[in-house]
């Protein structure tokens, strides 16, 4: 195929399990962005929608997203039309999804949806006139992409963020090796790429940080806390966002002598259990669950946040952070933050310069840092003025998508950029990555 030219817009597609997703607006936002820079985008989602909850600006790109149901007469077709006209490439791509992903059983069972979606939306990607396809995880879009790429030829690049990451990197060398260009949200995941694969991936990877819109995040006047001053987490309730840690926290607020609110914006499959625990520590009148929330409703809260807490920990499946965007919306509020020091946070939450840092898994430590904050009203105005600078240096939507753009426009990676020097994100945990006590080594020389 013949190389775009890099000075105008590309037909580009965007690949992923679920849009829109309540937990994924950066993919909206990131498109919506794209768009806005002039880019043409296509969504194909490999499974439907996810929840009911529409945030502002997702109405006009759902209207046009290519929303297809496995068991059609049009996914049927695409099969038959791959059958007919290139059987060699539609039985390979066969060959390479279940063979490849046979040592992961839950892998192994989608790939009998990812393939025939792929080869659907292959067909689709022809007439629409699509030149490259970017997929957002590095799991089963990534697996589309490269079904699409075996059977039209058309170059691809995915986005990893977490999970991907850490908890199962089946067939992740494949793609690697047959993407365009690769994209990790942090510095952290970049070297965690090159530590497994080795140098010669470094050349395909751009960091390309999840970013904030920071006149819909903006701050507040916080000259003194209030009476009863405010906290507030934003996270879905899984077991790798540290609720549980948060909610002790707040009970030994509470015994201290402390008055508050925490409101715990978000859901998930611990609701029930994290309500328990709230009313086994006494805490109802304190803790309030507020479900899912709009993008805006999002940003009112934080402007009203006294504290905003992210209490973080790997859980035992390896999942853990990629860089919460819910930090990067907090700093661009000027809100004081607490989070755990684990994965990348740290690229974003500088300790005693954006924010505190605690060990995960301790909510003495939360505790003692919520109560800093809460006592020291310079110390919190200070990180809250430094954190919204080092947001909008290093963590601006606009700013981020541009590079991304460039990349989709070029086909490739772009040159690397300087990178922010952080504090060290302390020791990495073995089980959180999987990795060899070599490998850990090298990631902490490189922090």
């Amino acid at each position: 195929m013949n190389r775009a030219n890099p000075l105008r817009s590309r037909r580009v597609a965007y690949m992923m399990s679920w849009f829109p997703a309540v937990t994924e607006t950066f993919i909206l936002y990131e498109i919506l962005e794209l768009e806005r820079l002039g880019m043409q985008v296509e969504v194909f989602p490999l499974l439907g929608r996810h929840g009911e909850l529409n945030h502002p600006g997702a109405n006009k790109l759902v209207a046009r997203t290519h929303y297809r149901r496995l068991f059609s007469w049009a996914t049927l077709a695409a099969q038959l039309y791959w059958l007919w006209h290139s059987p060699a490439r539609y039985l390979a791509a066969w060959w390479m999804a279940l063979a490849g992903n046979r040592g992961s059983w839950g892998f192994f069972v989608r790939a009998f949806v990812v393939v025939p979606k792929a080869a659907l939306f292959a067909r689709e990607m022809q007439r629409l006139g699509i030149e490259h396809v970017h997929a957002h995880w590095a799991t089963h879009p990534t697996l589309a992409a490269l079904v699409i790429q075996r059977l039209t030829g058309l170059g691809f690049s995915f986005t990893c963020h977490a999970h991907d990451l850490f908890v199962d990197r089946t067939m992740l060398d494949r793609k690697l090796a047959a993407a365009s260009f690769v994209v990790t949200i942090s510095e952290f995941n970049r070297r965690l790429l090159v530590d497994l694969y080795g140098e010669a991936v470094s050349e395909k990877i751009i960091v390309v940080r999840c970013g904030v819109d920071p006149d819909v995040f903006r701050p507040r006047s916080r000259h003194r806390m209030p009476q009863v001053p405010t906290l507030l987490c934003v996270a879905s309730l899984r077991d790798y966002k540290g609720h549980s840690f948060l909610i002790e926290a707040c009970r030994q607020l509470k015994e201290a002598g402390k008055r508050f609110r925490c409101l715990l914006v978000g859901d998930g499959p611990l609701r029930g259990q994290l309500e328990a625990q709230v009313a086994k520590a006494g805490l109802r009148a304190e803790i309030e669950l507020l479900g899912n929330r709009r993008r805006n409703e999002v940003a009112a809260l934080m402007a009203r946040a006294d504290i905003v807490v992210q209490p973080s920990v790997i859980a035992p499946s390896g999942q853990m952070e990629g860089i919460p965007v819910a930090l990067m919306e907090a700093l661009a509020s000027e809100a004081p933050v607490v989070a755990t020091r684990i994965s990348a946070i740290p690229e974003l939450v500088v300790d005693e310069q954006t924010g505190l840092l605690v060990p995960e898994k301790n909510a003495r430590a939360l505790c003692i840092a919520i109560l800093r904050l809460l006592t020291d009203s310079d110390l919190a105005s200070r990180l809250g003025r430094s954190g919204r600078r080092w947001t909008l240096q290093h963590f601006l939507l606009r700013g981020n998508v541009a590079r991304l753009a460039d990349c989709l426009r070029r086909g490739s990676a772009a040159p690397p950029l300087a990178l922010p020097a952080v504090a060290s994100s302390g020791r990495r945990s073995a089980q959180g990555t999987r990795l060899s006590r070599r490998q850990r080594q090298r990631l902490e020389r490189g922090a």
